[in-house]
């Protein structure tokens, strides 16, 4: 569903992504890790179309991202780990914006349904200028659901959210994964990739050092007994990787 090959981004001298490649089958979620400046938010961004690659070929249900832009984003959805809302906008007018911009027919039902889930039904008509982080993070996550996007990318996705919101942000990943679309989730939070993710992508800087299961990712890097965390096997991993 989303697939990377060769994919090079060079801001001026400095190579963000060098030489990455990769593959999200539907129904896997990939956890994407690294220290800052590693690549990480330069992927994502790539993949979503936002900047162009240097060079590489960027795929989303097997449409080029730069070649074919429209039909990739018709089968994606981004929520970077700051969401830009629109600010004079209420909740509800959001989602009739993605709707309309999605070509999504009869949409207010799956609409109330995603108000209910990240409840938002007490802010429906409530302008985003007026909401909390962990609100405007929601919403930004209602809209990338509306259209039920193939391939779903989070960058950062818990900040600002409290326990409940976590709770319900992660058993929504787990069923849209369960209903066949491709996730990528960036993360600091190594605690939330192991209990979340199905796969993993460690990039130290810009290169891949691990691309795999998380159960792999035990074997290669984790202790003999098997009992290190993903924390122990990062750490690991990032120390054997070639400087």
């Amino acid at each position: 569903m989303i697939q990377v090959v060769d994919l090079h981004k060079t801001y001026r001298d400095v190579a963000a992504v060098a030489g990455l490649s990769f593959e999200v089958r539907p129904g896997a979620i990939l956890g994407l890790v690294g220290p800052n400046g590693a690549g990480k938010t330069t992927t994502l961004r790539s993949i979503s179309g936002i900047i162009p690659p240097t060079r590489g070929r960027l795929l989303v249900a097997g449409h080029d991202v730069v070649a074919d832009p429209v039909a990739a984003k018709r089968h994606l959805a981004y929520v970077p780990d700051d969401p830009k809302l629109f600010e004079t906008l209420t909740v509800w007018e959001h989602l009739m914006f993605v709707a309309s911009a999605y070509g999504v027919d009869d949409f207010e039902p799956r609409a109330e349904e995603h108000l209910e889930t990240f409840e938002l039904l007490p802010k429906r008509d409530t302008i985003a200028q007026e909401l909390s982080r962990g609100v405007r993070q929601n919403v930004a996550i209602a809209c990338a659901y509306l259209h039920e996007p193939a391939a779903l990318l989070f960058d950062e996705p818990l900040t600002g959210l409290d326990p409940h919101a976590i709770r319900t942000l992660k058993r929504s990943i787990v069923e849209r994964a369960a209903a066949g679309a491709a996730v990528m989730v960036s993360s600091h939070l190594l605690a939330l990739v192991e209990d979340l993710c199905t796969d993993l992508l460690m990039l130290p800087r810009g290169r891949a050092v691990f691309c795999g299961s998380v159960e792999e990712a035990h074997a290669r890097f984790g202790t003999l007994d098997g009992a290190g965390s993903l924390e122990d096997v990062f750490f690991r991993a990032i120390e054997e990787s070639p400087s």
